[in-house]
């Protein structure tokens, strides 16, 4: 009984092509999944680096004559004192773009209040952000993520009301 090797050729050709389309499928969600960490990581270091803005602008704003810093370097040393103040080490660059180029929130004093990433890129992150973060939860894009300081509204000052006149005594 004799069997034709060329059955068995395309059998055995069939198989491995069968194998690598496996493998390529195999690999391409492997990478799809490690994109998405990646992005992951890149987001969670933008909420990091943001709120790290946030609050040396903050310190910057509560340390001097209350104003905003006219510039991101403005950051690293405050030119308002006489000694060495720095709020941050060092300008972060933005996490997702790579970018050194944040976006800027302008303050109504003409400061900058705040930062925001270039990104027009879809966050993962949609809900669970922390209390400075709130506004986060309804974000298209990372734009849309800033990161801001605005001061407490200051107290209105009481206002006395006059006494009420009292009844005069009588005899």
């Amino acid at each position: 009984m004799r069997r034709d090797v060329n059955a068995d050729a395309g059998f055995t050709y069939l198989t491995v092509l069968f194998v690598v389309a496996l493998m390529g499928l195999g690999l391409a969600l492997a990478g799809e999944v490690w994109h998405t960490v990646a992005l992951r990581e890149k987001e969670a270091e933008l909420l990091h680096v943001g709120d790290q803005y946030r609050k040396a602008i903050e310190r910057y704003y509560l340390s001097g004559p209350q104003q905003y810093p006219r510039a991101l370097g403005d950051l690293l040393k405050d030119a308002r004192k006489p000694g060495t103040e720095r709020y941050l080490r060092r300008l972060y660059p933005d996490p997702v773009t790579g970018s050194d180029e944040w976006g800027i929130v302008k303050a109504p004093d003409g400061g900058i209040m705040g930062v925001h990433s270039r990104s027009e890129g879809k966050p993962f992150k949609t809900a669970g952000f922390r209390p400075t973060q709130a506004g986060f939860g309804g974000a298209k894009t990372y734009m849309d993520w800033a990161f801001t300081y605005t001061p407490p509204a200051q107290a209105a000052p009481a206002v006395l009301k006059p006494a009420a006149p009292k009844p005069a005594a009588s005899s």
